[in-house]
């Protein structure tokens, strides 16, 4: 297609890219165009959904909580925590605004403190930097590897690969040119 120039970015930074409208069109996980865009449905638009790079944003516990299997469970641990350990219930991330959103507006708990995990973040409970995960998993064997679970309703996000483009204003020749490739993007992705 001419008039367009290919740049090769990571997936964290094409969806920051995107959100300022210095790239029209690229593929990221949907989890970091949320994480990173407070209000990126105004500011990106999913032309589609690819069908590859399937990754799941859960909240996940230490395996031998036996009691606490809910986002209700865990609100209810949140609050007795602080009074018997004189702290925050701990939760390790990278996905900050998602894990907000997660628990203060979908569950109203708001009872804990958010530890920054840049990497590893299924070993912070047991390296005692944190008592809850929020991580992105695609089979959980590693969570369950380092004794964690899943809590039945703690999925935050069904996150996937992403073709994305920028909602900034466009001329009707941009946006023509912008359709016909990201239709010939998609259609390059064999269905699952």
């Amino acid at each position: 297609v001419e008039s367009v120039e290919v740049a090769f970015l990571s997936a964290s930074e094409i969806s920051g890219e995107i959100g300022q409208g210095s790239v029209d069109l690229g593929i990221t996980g949907e989890d970091l165009l949320r994480e990173s865009l407070a209000d990126w449905e105004a500011r990106a638009e999913i032309v589609a959904r690819l069908a590859f790079g399937n990754a799941d944003v859960v909240v996940a516990v230490p395996d031998i909580w036996l009691d606490v299997d809910t986002m209700a469970d865990l609100d209810d641990v949140a609050a007795d925590f602080r009074q018997r350990h004189g702290r925050r219930l701990r939760i390790a991330t990278k996905y900050w605004r998602l894990t907000q959103q997660f628990f203060s507006q979908k569950h109203g708990i708001q009872v804990y403190r958010i530890v920054e995990s840049l990497g590893a973040t299924e070993g912070a409970p047991a390296a005692g930097l944190a008592d809850v995960v929020v991580d992105i998993t695609t089979s959980g064997s590693t969570l369950r590897a380092n004794h964690l679970k899943v809590l039945a309703d703690g999925v935050i996000l069904r996150s996937q690969a992403c073709l994305v483009a920028s909602r900034k204003l466009r001329t009707a020749a941009d946006e023509a040119i912008l359709r016909d490739l990201a239709a010939k993007v998609a259609g390059a992705i064999p269905p699952p």
